[in-house]
C-alpha cells in the first residue's frame, strides 16, 4: 500500500484545496500518472501516483482543505483494476451434432485510432466545460500529455474559426437567473491582498503620457533581425522593464518596502510582470532584470507567461518581486489606477497605444500615445519622487537610445 501525500507547498503556504481527482477508487493507475490537482493561494499543484496499481481509497474529497504531508489517498501496489465478475459456466448439455464448418475468417478490421493523449486535470476541466474534442488536441506536455495551455489554445482556435450558418434556432431554453460558484483559493487570496493593500498603504496614483513614436520605429526597424538572432519577438515590455530599472536606480524609494517601523531599500531589481490567467491575475518575477539584455528579458517574460497559462508556475516564480508592471493595454484599457502588490511600494500601469493630436514645436501632429499610471505608497514615496520616477520612464521610452547609454 502506497500513500498519496500532499507535497510541500512552498514558503508561507500552509494549506491547499483539493480541486479535482482524475481517478476514482478501483481504477488502475500508473506510477507518475497525475491523480489529483491541488490549489493553493498562489499556484496549482498536480500530485502523481506513487506506484503502479489501483487507487484503493480517497481520504480527501474535492473541496477539502489539506496541509503539507496529509494523506490524500492510497494506492494498492501491483493490484489489477476491479473487473466485473465472470458469468457462471452453463450447465452440461447433451452432446449436439458437430457444427458445420465455420466460414473463412473475415478480413481483420482496421486498427482503431490511437487513444487520445492523456489530459492534465486542469485541461480536463476546460475540455469538459467547453465540449472540446480531446482527441483533436495535440499535447505538448510530457509523453504527449495535453496541458492547460493546449486546451486553452484549442478553445481560442474554435472561437476564432469562421462562423457557420446554422439552421433556425430552437426556442431558447429558460436558464437560472443566478449561479453561485465558490471562489477558488487563488481568487480569495487576490481579493484579500487587494483589500489589504487599500487598508494598509497610503496609496496614491500619478499620471503621465508617453509618445511611443521612437520606440515603435526602433522595434519595426529591428524586429525581424532581432527575432532571427535571438529566437524571440521584440515587444514593448522589455523596453519598459529596462526603463523601470533605470528609474528605480534614480528613485530608490520606489524600490523599497516597509517592515514594521523600518524601511528596507532593495539593491536588486526583480520585476513582477502581471499575467492574466483563467483563474485570475498572477505576477511572476523577472529576476535581476538590471543584468539582462532586451532579448533575455523577452525570453524570461515569454517563459513565465507560458508557465502561468499552463498552470505550471512554482512558488519561487512568484516570490520576491520589488516592483510590478501591469499592462492593461492588451485588454484595451485607456487609463486605470493600478493597485499595489504588497509589500511593494510601486506599480506601473501601461495602457493602450492610441493615436492623438499633439502640439509639437508649435505644430499639431498625430502621435501614438500611451497613458502611464504609477500607484505608490505615500508612506515611503513622496510626491516629488513619484513624479520624478514616472518622468524618467517617459524620457527613456521616448528616447530609447538612453537605455543603451544608461542615462
Amino acid at each position: 500500500m502506497a500513500d498519496i501525500m500532499t507535497p510541500a507547498l512552498g514558503e508561507s503556504v500552509t494549506e491547499a484545496t483539493v480541486a479535482r481527482w482524475a481517478k476514482k477508487p478501483g481504477e488502475a493507475v500508473r506510477k507518475d500518472e497525475i491523480l489529483v490537482e491541488l490549489e493553493t493561494d498562489k499556484v496549482s499543484l498536480e500530485v502523481a501516483a506513487p506506484a503502479d496499481g489501483v487507487l484503493e481509497s480517497i481520504s480527501a474529497e474535492e473541496g477539502a482543505t489539506v496541509e503539507p504531508g496529509a494523506i490524500l489517498g492510497r494506492v494498492t501496489e501491483g493490484a489489477a483494476a476491479a473487473k466485473p465478475a465472470a458469468a457462471p459456466a452453463p450447465k452440461a448439455e447433451a452432446p449436439k451434432p458437430a457444427p458445420a464448418p465455420a466460414p473463412a475468417p473475415a478480413p481483420a478490421p482496421k486498427a482503431a485510432p490511437a487513444a487520445a493523449a492523456p489530459l492534465a486535470p486542469s485541461a480536463q476541466r476546460i475540455v469538459a466545460e467547453n465540449n472540446l474534442d480531446a482527441g483533436a488536441i495535440a499535447g505538448s506536455g510530457k509523453d504527449g500529455r495535453v496541458t492547460k495551455g493546449d486546451a486553452l489554445a484549442a478553445l481560442e482556435a474554435r472561437a476564432n474559426a469562421p462562423a457557420v450558418v446554422a439552421a433556425p434556432a430552437a426556442p431558447r431554453e429558460i436558464h437560472e437567473r443566478e449561479q453561485r460558484v465558490r471562489m477558488t483559493r487563488l481568487r480569495q487570496t487576490i481579493a484579500r491582498r487587494l483589500k489589504e493593500a487599500q487598508n494598509t498603504a497610503a496609496m496614491l496614483t500619478t499620471f503621465n503620457e508617453v509618445d511611443m513614436t521612437n520606440v515603435m520605429a526602433l522595434r519595426n526597424q529591428y524586429k525581424d533581425v532581432f527575432e532571427k538572432s535571438h529566437g524571440v519577438k521584440l515587444g514593448f515590455m522589455s523596453f519598459f522593464v529596462k526603463s523601470v530599472v533605470q528609474a528605480l536606480k534614480s528613485v530608490p524609494d520606489v524600490n523599497a518596502e516597509i517592515e514594521g517601523t523600518d524601511i528596507i531599500y532593495k539593491n536588486h531589481y526583480d520585476i513582477s510582470v502581471a499575467v492574466g490567467t483563467e483563474k485570475g491575475l498572477v505576477t511572476p518575477v523577472v529576476r535581476d532584470a538590471d543584468a539582462m539584455s532586451l532579448a533575455e528579458i523577452e525570453k524570461s517574460i515569454g517563459a513565465l507567461g507560458k508557465k502561468a497559462r499552463d498552470g505550471q508556475l512554482a512558488m519561487e516564480d512568484l516570490q520576491g518581486g520589488t516592483f510590478t508592471i501591469s499592462n492593461g493595454g492588451v485588454y484595451g484599457s485607456l487609463m486605470s489606477t493600478p493597485i499595489l502588490n504588497p509589500p511593494q511600494s510601486g506599480i506601473l500601469g501601461m495602457h493602450k497605444i492610441q493615436e492623438r493630436p499633439m502640439a509639437i514645436n508649435g505644430q499639431v501632429v498625430i502621435r501614438p500615445m500611451m497613458y502611464l499610471a504609477l500607484s505608490y505608497d505615500h508612506r515611503v514615496v513622496d510626491g516629488q519622487g513619484a513624479v520624478t520616477f514616472l518622468v524618467k520612464v517617459k524620457e527613456a521610452i521616448e528616447d530609447p537610445q538612453r537605455l543603451l547609454l544608461d542615462l
